[in-house]
């Protein structure tokens, strides 16, 4: 079964096609069926994952899944929240897409560590919202949430990952994201608990597997 997912993030693809090996699904991004990304006006990931789905099976005619992710601090009210991916205002270079993700990223992980400058309470979670639906008017789309708990570190360590791997803390691990190998990353990450999730609810809704 084909799966659209509902980004063109390389990254993101890479790890949900790992999560959901056990699946016999063939996942592509919008993008290489040329696809443009859909607008993610809402407050919530769970709107908004929803609306790049609903966007991604329109375009397609067939099924697709969306993530909408990000890291929600608690001193910070839960922000940077659904705006994780442009917490900061950054002037992008004219450069490849993956370079000029690169210098966002660099630019949130700044601005996070500014607005947490001499906060002592530094708790954080990462959440990954998963939405799959089999046609654009699917009337049962299905839901997977994960929460990864942490704590945000004041200098990045790491090269790994992506986003704000570098300044979230695992406890349980003793490691920065960005320290972590792809493996132990999708084996415990918010993602790989909603994937989980909605690896059963595909076996079961769906009937894959």
């Amino acid at each position: 079964m084909r799966l659209v997912l509902a980004s063109n993030n390389a990254k993101k693809l890479a790890e949900l096609k790992a999560l959901f090996d056990a699946l016999p699904l063939d996942i592509v991004t919008q993008g290489s069926l040329g696809v443009a990304e859909a607008e993610e006006p809402h407050h919530t990931f769970i709107e908004n994952a929803l609306a790049k789905a609903r966007h991604a099976a329109q375009a397609i005619g067939g099924a697709a899944i969306a993530d909408d992710s990000g890291l929600c601090v608690d001193a910070l009210g839960g922000l940077p929240g659904v705006a994780s991916a442009h917490f900061a205002s950054v002037e992008l270079p004219a450069a490849e897409r993956e370079v000029q993700r690169s210098v966002q990223d660099a630019a949130n992980n700044a601005l996070l560590l500014q607005r947490l400058q001499g906060a002592t309470d530094r708790r954080a979670k990462f959440v990954s919202t998963l939405v799959a639906l089999r046609s654009a008017d699917d009337p049962e789309p299905l839901v997977a949430v994960g929460r990864w708990q942490g704590e945000i570190i004041e200098a990045p360590r790491g090269a790994g990952g992506f986003g704000y791997d570098p300044l979230m803390f695992i406890p349980a691990l003793a490691s920065s994201v960005a320290e972590l190998d792809a493996a132990t990353k999708n084996a415990h990450s918010h993602r790989a608990l909603a994937a989980a999730q909605m690896v059963a609810l595909m076996r079961s809704a769906w009937h894959l597997g």
